[in-house]
């Protein structure tokens, strides 16, 4: 096993995950410190566009709503096809989410839960959005890296803590920042990238924010935040405070104590229980499409 930072990064221009790296210097608290300001930042944006009198209400996913319910378009498909890496969390971390989840829908019953099977965190996208054809055509082109690049994190322990619930109008997710070791998830991304341009497939990643989260509830149904049809703000206010008092329980219990410790579910090693995935098809919301190669798990 190794921790060092032995990979050899392509140029900064070429890895967004490289550019970051190289302008914290290297330095994981100024990585984990931007990881950290990102997902404050936005909570404080969210928080502030939900109580805002111009706000509309949450963000329906059309998609989700008619996979979820069948009876809206009766042999409906989602055709958006992608190509993945992902991490599964370990068991205590899905036990962490499942509290989660339940305390959520206290406050908004129709929201729509990751299934403990679906939970992931994408630690490298290649492409999203494609045809079927388009993503079988991308298969033969990096399967040759693949089996390093499923087993990077067994030879590149990487580890995640400070849990926290982020959101906005579409989702709520549970988001981590990388411990302050020497190798960080955050270099793990970038070697994960290295490996793939190296095989010569074309990147089409969404983006390359400083963000470890797994989605954990979709919003599906509008009305979850309306009275007789009108959104109603004590609703919205509810919502957001469930959030926040959420997070000051996950702060409280979950954070690493004074003496260093870790409560089971506050820390999560990337490739604990399960290795990394190489997944493709239809898979947007974590339970679809299939898996072609997974990584040895510690």
């Amino acid at each position: 096993m190794s921790n060092s930072n032995d990979a050899i990064s392509t140029p900064i221009s070429l890895n967004p995950y490289g550019s970051l790296i190289e302008t914290s210097k290297n330095n994981p608290a100024q990585i984990q410190a931007c990881y950290q300001a990102h997902r404050i930042t936005r909570n404080t944006q969210q928080k502030g566009r939900f109580l805002s009198p111009d706000f509309e209400g949450v963000s329906v996913d059309p998609i989700l709503l008619r996979l979820d319910d069948p009876s809206i378009e009766p042999g409906f498909v989602d055709t958006r096809n992608s190509m993945v890496f992902i991490a599964r969390p370990p068991q205590k971390v899905q036990a962490l989410i499942q509290e989660c989840q339940k305390k959520l829908k206290e406050v908004i019953p129709n929201l729509w839960i990751v299934p403990k099977t679906a939970l992931h965190i994408t630690a490298l996208e290649i492409a999203h959005s494609r045809t079927a054809d388009e993503i079988a055509a991308l298969v033969p082109q990096i399967r040759a890296a693949a089996q390093s690049m499923v087993n990077h994190a067994l030879t590149h322990r990487t580890r995640l803590i400070q849990p926290l619930l982020c959101f906005d109008a579409s989702a709520i997710a549970l988001s981590f920042l990388p411990e302050n070791d020497s190798y960080t998830y955050h270099h793990l991304r970038r070697d994960l990238f290295d490996q793939a341009r190296a095989s010569g497939v074309k990147m089409h990643s969404r983006y390359a924010a400083p963000s470890a989260h797994l989605t954990v509830g979709r919003f599906i149904r509008a009305e979850d935040l309306c009275t007789s049809g009108t959104l109603d703000p004590e609703k919205t206010r509810g919502l957001v405070a469930r959030i926040e008092w959420l997070n000051a329980w996950l702060e409280r219990e979950f954070w690493p104590a004074e003496d260093g410790a870790i409560r089971d579910g506050g820390e999560w090693a990337v490739g604990e229980e399960m290795g990394l995935e190489w997944r493709v098809g239809a898979l947007w919301y974590g339970s679809g499409g299939e898996t072609l190669m997974m990584g040895e798990g510690f």
